[in-house]
């Protein structure tokens, strides 16, 4: 058995934060022990658009949405490490914590994972948490990312799926 702490990191522009990062985050810490889950906030997704509330916004809404909950972190990498790419991201936190990484996903982005800054060398470095998304699950079985790390460290958890979205709750 592995002795390393082990942490987990769930990264997205969290705009807005809302219970389903909740949940995976709580089905996460329980299921693979981690010792702590890090929101990692970004400035924006490069493969979506800008976002609408601030930074500060963001935050605020994501100390909301966990309350007391301190297992789990907010954090804002990009100007300290210089990046917005997952990889470095996973890289200092691993050179930093020397900690077992474990990088949460939903199943939309194992979609288009293979399209990622370094994909295959983030496989390599950390355990990859797929959560299930409502309508995603055929899609994401059948993505390039999922059969070429499946039998890897790619595990993909079906659990009580919450069904919000942050672009649904944007439309509200």
């Amino acid at each position: 058995m592995n002795s390393k702490t082990r942490i987990g990191i769930l990264g997205g522009s969290f705009d807005p934060a809302h219970k389903g990062h909740l949940s995976i985050s709580k089905v996460a810490i329980k299921k693979y022990r981690l010792k702590k889950l890090i929101w990692a906030i970004t400035q924006k997704n490069p493969h979506k658009k800008k976002s609408l509330n601030s930074i500060s916004d963001r935050i605020k809404k994501c100390k909301k949405v966990i309350k007391s909950n301190n297992l789990i972190k907010i954090k804002f990498y990009e100007k300290l490490i210089k990046s917005n790419k997952t990889i470095d991201l996973i890289s200092y936190i691993k050179k930093k914590t020397k900690s077992e990484i474990y990088f949460l996903m939903g199943a939309d982005n194992l979609i288009f994972f293979h399209k990622w800054h370094k994909w295959k060398i983030i496989a390599k470095n950390c355990n990859i948490i797929v959560f299930d998304r409502y309508g995603y699950k055929k899609k994401s079985l059948n993505s390039i990312s999922y059969k070429r790390l499946k039998d890897k460290n790619l595990k993909f958890v079906n659990f009580n799926r919450v069904n919000i979205s942050s672009s649904k709750l944007r439309k509200i």
